[in-house]
């Protein structure tokens, strides 16, 4: 009997120790998860409808994360009468006021030219079936705001964007 008693006590400590050396383990992972996924693109797709709508509210992604977004008009209408861009602005950026100068820059996808200082990354205009794709870098932690700049769509095309 003892040497069963012995030979119980002697296995607990062989799993106690497994299972420490495994959590250990374990919580080296998310260190290297956070490492890898930060040297790893992020690959996001984003529609916009003729509702004028985007399927995405809210993108997460890591600071200094390679980002390659692709934005893809899912209506039939041209993007003359419903275009759409994807538009990433920074932090502080009056959206009301960007988007009125960016309904006068026609010319230029609506894109104006001086508020490019407050603009991250930006798609081109797309109109239905047409997709087009921006590749960046993602800024430092915090909350940023997207918009499709076509003119007043920016009031309900828009979401956040987390970075963590």
């Amino acid at each position: 009997m003892k040497t069963t008693k012995y030979g119980v006590m002697l296995l607990a400590s062989v799993l106690a120790f497994g299972a420490v050396t495994m959590n250990t383990a374990e919580a080296k992972l998310p260190a290297k998860a956070v490492v890898s996924d930060v040297k790893q693109a992020k690959t996001i797709v984003i529609k916009g409808s003729d509702a004028m709508q985007f399927d995405l509210k809210e993108i997460k992604v890591k600071a200094g994360q390679k980002v390659k977004l692709t934005l893809t008009h899912s209506g039939k209408l041209a993007k003359a009468a419903m275009g759409h861009n994807w538009v990433l602005l920074k932090p502080g950026t009056d959206v009301a006021a960007f988007g009125s100068k960016a309904a006068a820059a026609r010319e230029t996808e609506y894109i104006p030219a001086s508020e490019k200082a407050s603009i991250l990354a930006h798609t081109k205009l797309v109109g239905g079936g047409e997709s087009d794709t921006v590749e960046f870098t993602a800024p430092a932690k915090g909350t940023y705001t997207y918009i499709c700049s076509f003119p007043g769509h920016y009031a309900l095309m828009k979401g956040t964007f987390i970075v963590e």
